[in-house]
């Protein structure tokens, strides 16, 4: 968190969708960062120690796709939660690590910022390993 905000980070390839999904998290009320594919996300990860939240599409071009991308925040910054989402692929949240929640697209604005609240009141909690 900073400033008793807590810092999400939108990864998103498509410009007006991310666009879209960083307004939405700036509305919440959170603090948001944007990047366009996982090796600027993992790029931003590195470089910062205070994101609270990924919101990650699941394809996109680069290095990794978003479930790859998920599965490698999770082993690498455990604390760190995550929400992914696709308009193309229907995920079973058991493909993903644990502790992260999964949505179709178009999804519900609502319905996303519900998640965010509820993963982020959590962040006292440890994410379970294994």
């Amino acid at each position: 968190m900073k400033n008793g905000k807590a810092v999400v980070l939108v990864v998103e390839d498509s410009t007006i969708i991310r666009m879209g999904a960083v307004d939405l998290v700036l509305a919440a009320g959170y603090e948001a960062l944007e990047a366009c594919d996982a090796d600027e996300a993992i790029y931003i990860l590195e470089s910062r120690d205070d994101i609270d939240l990924v919101f990650t599409d699941v394809q996109m071009p680069g290095t990794m796709d978003g479930i790859k991308l998920s599965h490698y925040i999770r082993d690498r910054w455990p604390p760190v939660k995550l929400i992914v989402a696709s308009g193309v692929a229907i995920l079973e949240e058991s493909s993903l690590p644990v502790g992260s929640r999964f949505f179709s697209k178009p999804y519900d604005d609502h319905t996303i910022i519900d998640a965010m609240a509820h993963l982020l009141s959590s962040e006292s909690r440890s994410v379970p390993t294994g």
